[in-house]
């Protein structure tokens, strides 16, 4: 009805148009006629009269083009659409009503979406792509003053975008997520293996999103409704399908058919079952080919402990000692599996399909310290001895421990012997209690407490054999049970006893202790007297009185002097009396403070 009422006015001028041009017509037969009857009246020039016709005729246009435009005020474009919604003719207000009704679905309906060979969706409104239908209405709204477009505007459609508005921050997540799930590595393809069963992996190209060019796209057409293609760039493999079908008959499926069985000795055997042959069978995609390897070394893991019983290791000749002194325990053979020999050909025995069994093939191993080295030792007698006593009833706990785990040690010539080393943790585990130490010059406790009258007795027992001197350290304040500036402390992981055995003879170490005292006794060859000269006491300092709240952790003392002092060391052959080397260390003992608990 709207396009029909706006059409009577150029309707009308048509027919006004048309009455002047009938009648011209039957005025110019008249005057034709007149000319022919030889009237004298003078005739009008046709140009004229066709220009005349013109202008009417522009006028008449120009009225019905004013009259349109003063007719269209206020309203929407006609012919109008919006993303399909025809809002022609209508109201502003009539035409937000129409285009909310239409299009409000869009801003939460999925968009599919497809990127390579990944399908997704973009919902418009979690990304922040939103309609302004006020600016929307308010661009419709904008009558077109061209008359050749209003005139067309009568046959067919003028379509207006729709304004929107992007939130850039929830554009960037979504973007994010479609990278996520759309990039990807190229996968080559190979061969996996679930237990016994072999799994081809199928080679895929890699793709990666063009992401900006993708926004651009999802930005703009988003309000279509239809799926959005966004540009990938596609990372091309070179392995196949038929490379990987080719794979799993000639190399996986025949590794799985039947286990690998090992048998040794009394029976005994080893089995790698196709659950396990994943571990040991390897593919790796190289270009255009899927090479495969078997893992012999994953093999053997899997298959020597199951054999272990039947090897034995050799042992090394050592010195012992029994009731008559110092013995020589001989050195014995071991047996082990040659792994290498029992698996050989080990590639083609994995592909077999039948009789996938091998017997396992045994070497002897020849120990490395024989008898005749331990004989060659001369660890026949004592060659030096120390004994020190009266400690607590915790301490002596730990001290024999400490004694019971050194007992037998042998220290070959040129090697060195390490306390803590030798002994490793000194915890609740290993059968230590807690007891009295001396911490930053004062008494207190800890687990394994003691073990430094054990490493005093130690220190004078290599000291008085001629074992070099490699590290020791005296504690902080003297105790009156040792001698003075020839003592030794010991911490696990911080400070230990250790002595170098300089001579071409061995030497065994016997440790023993009871509930009052403990011994470290020294066997070997003696080659040399040691004699041991105190330099006396000198530079004496006072302590210091320290209080302290009452308590389990308070521990009261007398105190004592601080001093320092010397000892020397002589060492001369044991054949000749002469002398081989002098050696003097000073010592300075902090004094120990006075500690009264309140």
């Amino acid at each position: 009805m709207y396009a029909i009422w706006k059409l009577v006015p150029y309707q009308h001028a048509l027919d006004r148009i048309g009455t002047t041009d009938h009648q011209g017509s039957r005025a110019r037969v008249t005057d034709e006629q007149n000319d022919n009857s030889g009237a004298s009246e003078p005739r009008k020039p046709r140009g004229r009269r066709i220009i005349l016709a013109a202008t009417a005729l522009l006028l008449l246009m120009g009225v019905a083009y004013g009259a349109d435009l003063y007719l269209g005020r206020g309203e929407m474009a006609r012919g109008t659409e919006v993303l399909g919604v025809e809002v022609g003719g209508m109201e502003r207000g009539e035409a937000l009503a129409e285009l909310r009704q239409a299009l409000s679905d869009r801003e939460t309906a999925a968009v599919p979406v497809l990127a390579g060979d990944v399908e997704t969706t973009v919902v418009p409104a979690e990304a922040g792509l939103s309609f302004d239908l006020e600016a929307t209405v308010e661009q419709a709204a904008h009558q077109p003053l061209n008359p050749l477009t209003r005139l067309a505007s009568l046959f067919r459609e003028r379509e207006v975008p729709a304004a929107r508005t992007i939130d850039e921050a929830a554009l960037t997540a979504t973007m994010e997520r479609l990278v996520s799930e759309i990039d990807r590595e190229p996968q080559p393809g190979g061969i996996a293996f679930e237990g016994a069963r072999a799994i081809p992996i199928i080679p895929q190209q890699g793709q990666q999103l063009l992401a900006e060019t993708a926004r651009g796209i999802i930005a703009q057409d988003w309000p279509l409704g239809v799926p959005l293609v966004l540009p990938t760039d596609i990372t091309d493999v070179e392995l196949t399908e038929d490379d990987i079908d080719r794979a799993m008959r000639e190399i996986a499926e025949p590794a799985l058919a039947t286990p690998l069985v090992v048998t040794g000795t009394s029976g005994t055997t080893a089995t790698l079952p196709p659950e396990q042959v994943g571990e040991v069978l390897r593919f790796e995609a190289d270009g255009p080919e899927l090479r495969h390897s078997f893992d012999q070394e994953a093999a053997i893991g899997i298959l020597a402990p199951q054999l272990a019983s039947t090897e034995y290791p050799a042992r090394d000749a050592t010195v012992a000692l029994g009731n008559a002194g110092p013995y020589v325990v001989a050195d014995r053979s071991g047996s082990e599996i040659d792994w290498e020999a029992t698996l050989d050909g080990f590639d083609e025995l994995m592909l077999r399909t039948e009789e996938r069994a091998v017997d396992a093939e045994y070497v002897e191993i020849i120990a490395e310290f024989r008898t005749a080295d331990a004989e060659a030792l001369g660890i026949n007698e004592v060659i030096a001895e120390y004994t020190t006593g009266g400690f607590a009833t915790e301490s002596g706990v730990n001290i024999r421990q400490a004694a019971r785990e050194v007992n037998g040690a042998v220290v070959k010539p040129g090697e060195t012997f390490s306390l803590n080393g030798y002994t490793g943790p000194r915890g609740t585990a290993q059968g230590y209690i807690e007891s009295g130490i001396i911490l930053n010059g004062r008494p207190s406790e800890a687990v394994g407490g003691g073990i430094s009258q054990f490493a005093t007795t130690l220190y004078n027992a290599s000291y008085f054999a001629g074992m070099d001197d490699v590290e020791h350290q005296e504690h902080s304040y003297y105790i009156s049970r040792y001698p003075a500036g020839r003592e030794a402390t010991v911490w696990e992981g911080a400070i230990d006893v250790k002595f170098h055995n300089p001579y071409s003879t061995g030497i065994l170490i016997q440790s023993f202790g009871d509930s009052s005292s403990v011994t470290v006794r020294i066997w070997g060859t003696k080659t040399v007297n040691v004699q041991s000269i105190n330099g006396g006491r000198w530079a004496y300092t006072s302590p210091s009185r320290i209080t302290l709240p009452e308590g389990p952790n308070c521990y009261p003392s007398s105190g004592a002097q601080g001093f320092t002092t010397s000892d020397t060391r002589v060492v001369r052959n044991a054949l000749t009396g002469a002398e081989i080397s002098r050696t003097t260390r000073t010592v300075r003992y902090d004094p120990q403070p006075i500690v009264e608990c309140e």
